[in-house]
Order: C-alpha cells, then sequence, then structure tokens
C-alpha cells in the first residue's frame, strides 16, 4: 500500500495552555510563550509503532523534518520526500503535500493533525483518497480520525483486508469565537475513509431541545449541591458543566476548564500550568467532566489542560463524570484519549456517570 504521510507538528500546542488551538501566527507564538509542548509528531509516531508492530507492508511518501519524515526515521520505516516544507510550515505546505499525494496516486492519506489539517487536505483531495487522522489537534469535531493514535493503525490495517470506505464529516470550529466561549461548528464536506467504526470516531453531536435544557438543569442543581467544602473542583467545558456553575453562582467559561473552591472562582480558562500550580498549594481535589455527544471521550477532546499529570496527581478515582438522560442514550460508551496509554488503560473498565438527582448509570470506558 502506498500511503502519503504528513503531519502538522504544531496541531494540539495549544490545548494544554488553555489557547484552543494554534490557529495563526499570533497564536502559535503565545503558546510558544506559554511553554507549550509540541503535540502532533509524538502522536504520529505512537501510531507509525502500531503500524510496525502489526507487520503492516507500505511504502511512505511524505514531507520533510517535521512534517513527517523525521517521525517515519524516529520509528525506523523509511520514505521518500515529495514535499520540503518552509520554515516554519504552514497551511500552504499541507495543501502543497496533498497536491504531491494526488500526482503520486497513493491509496491513502495518514495525517497527524486536527481539524484545520482535515479541511486542509479535503480542499485538495475532494474524496479522490481515503484518510485516516491520527488525533492530535485540541477540537477534532471531524469523523475522519480515529480514536486513538493506535486506532488510526488498526483502521489502516481493517482497510487493507476490506478496501472499502464510507463518507465521514469534516467539520472545523471558528477558533477565534471559541476563545471567546462561543462555538462555531461548520460542516466542509464529506471524506472517505476506512469503513470501520469500531476504530473511527464520529462526528460531535450538539443538543438543543427542550427537554434536554430541563434534563441540564436539574443535573446541574444536583452536582453543584453535592461539591463539598474544602474540596478544589477542576471542572471541564460544556454546556452541562455550565449548567452547575450556574447553580453554584459562579462564572464558567463554557468552552475552557475552571477551578473552584468553597463557591469561589480560583482561575478561569485555566492551563495546564495553572492547575498544577494551584494542585500544590491546595488539598484534595475533584476532575468534573462531561463526554462529548456522540464521541464519547471525557478526557482528551477539548480539556487538554486536564493533562495525564493533572489527573495522576487528582487521583482516577477523583474523576465525576456527569451527563444528561439523553446524551447519554446517544453516547453508549464513553472513551479516553490523554496521550498517556498507561493512564488510558488504567481509567479504562466501568464508570458511574451522574445522570440526575440522585440517578448514576454505568457506563463502559475503552
Amino acid at each position: 500500500m502506498k500511503v502519503g504521510f504528513v503531519v502538522n507538528p504544531i496541531a494540539g500546542m495549544g490545548g494544554a495552555v488553555g489557547l484552543k488551538g494554534t490557529d495563526g501566527a499570533d497564536i502559535l507564538r503565545e503558546a510558544v510563550a506559554r511553554s507549550a509542548q509540541k503535540v502532533s509528531p509524538y502522536r504520529a509516531e505512537a501510531a507509525l509503532r502500531t503500524i510496525k508492530s502489526r507487520g503492516l507492508e507500505m511504502e511512505f511518501v511524505t514531507c520533510g523534518g517535521e512534517m513527517g519524515m523525521a517521525e517515519l526515521q524516529s520509528t525506523g520505516f523509511e520514505g521518500r520526500v515529495v514535499h520540503v516544507p518552509g520554515d516554519p510550515s504552514s497551511r500552504v505546505d499541507t495543501l502543497n503535500a496533498a497536491k504531491a499525494f494526488l500526482a503520486e496516486k497513493v491509496d491513502l492519506i495518514l495525517f497527524a493533525g486536527g481539524d484545520g489539517t482535515a479541511r486542509d487536505l479535503l480542499e485538495i483531495v475532494d474524496r479522490a483518497i481515503p484518510m485516516v487522522g491520527i488525533p492530535g489537534g485540541v477540537k477534532m469535531h471531524s469523523a475522519v480520525f480515529a480514536l486513538t493514535p493506535e486506532a488510526a493503525a488498526e483502521s489502516i490495517e481493517s482497510f487493507v483486508q476490506s478496501g472499502t470506505t464510507r463518507q465521514a464529516e469534516v467539520m472545523d470550529v471558528d477558533e477565534e469565537s471559541f476563545r471567546e466561549g462561543v462555538l462555531r461548528a461548520k460542516l466542509f464536506g464529506y471524506a472517505r475513509v476506512p469503513d470501520n467504526t469500531t476504530y473511527m470516531q464520529s462526528s460531535k453531536m450538539t443538543y438543543h431541545s427542550g427537554s434536554v435544557e430541563d434534563e441540564s438543569e436539574e443535573l446541574g442543581q444536583y452536582v453543584a449541591e453535592s461539591f463539598e467544602q474544602g474540596i478544589m473542583y477542576i471542572v471541564g467545558p460544556g454546556s452541562t458543566t455550565e449548567s452547575i456553575a450556574r447553580h453554584l453562582g459562579l462564572r464558567k467559561t463554557l468552552l475552557g476548564v475552571d477551578v473552584y473552591l468553597d463557591g469561589k472562582v480560583l482561575a478561569e480558562d485555566a492551563s495546564e500550568k495553572t492547575i498544577l500550580e494551584l494542585l500544590e498549594r491546595r488539598g484534595d481535589a475533584r476532575i468534573v467532566v462531561s463526554p462529548i455527544g456522540s464521541q464519547g471521550f471525557i478526557l482528551g477532546r477539548g480539556n487538554q489542560q486536564i493533562s495525564p499529570r493533572v489527573i495522576r496527581k487528582v487521583g482516577a478515582c477523583n474523576i465525576v463524570v456527569v451527563s444528561t438522560p439523553t446524551k447519554l442514550r446517544d453516547t453508549p460508551m464513553l472513551r479516553v484519549d490523554t496521550g498517556d496509554r498507561a493512564l488510558d488503560d488504567s481509567l479504562k473498565g466501568r464508570k458511574k456517570v451522574l445522570t440526575g438527582y440522585k440517578r448514576k448509570k454505568l457506563v463502559a470506558v475503552e
């Protein structure tokens, strides 16, 4: 199989530092100023290591440096460079890589990045070449991404065996609005992906019905009343957690992570660094998160500030998952993808999810 391999090396850098993305030169400079670490190359290598362990035979064509060749070499693969990116690389390099992949008539595009990378590839290849995304960005609303880097390899293996594809939505979010707490997701088109729903995520589902709002109000009030004095609460993004804060009489950044203690806001839109500093100074803490609708992710999508280091310091037993019954009905399974494989494995099993006043449901975590 001939595979076009491309990595967006800056994708995901804004997550842990609370920037919700890295679109734009100014935001990238701010991410670097906040000591943001590169995420996408590391996750690309995780996928490549799994491909190697599966013994899949592939001919890679790729981009120079961190846009592909560096990751291939670090995992023991050979590749042929068909595009030399600029320094620094940019969206134009992704577009040119896609054009090169078309000219090379690759069988599949494997890319590491976020929704913006998927959108750039779609702009050039449309549905001419199937693709698999290694999740490396912050938002990842599109259905072209595998559930984890390892699942990307498994998806490719299933494609090698079946050769069948299906259409998947490519979504992207206006990052400027996203940072202001407004979620504006837009459908940009449909790509072809391996026809295997076991390893590929669905697009994010949102809810607007009045009944769901009523459920959210009930749940928010119940969880708010259960907050204990002396316990620091690290609360993830979402409309459900916003309802909790509202019943506490506190501000909540809809798409950020906020920290509360004894009826006060300790930090708004907190970064990983801020959360770790607060944990050093405070005692017991809880993490409160809600799954992304339909996808089921509770950690690793849009809340990278709640990093493996944060989770280990708080303790897996102190993670509280909340969801309205309607959202949970369409989310049969919870998922984690923190980037720390050992931690993810330790979080798997069955988890009690708070769904309403004194109501819980036991849900599998995969």
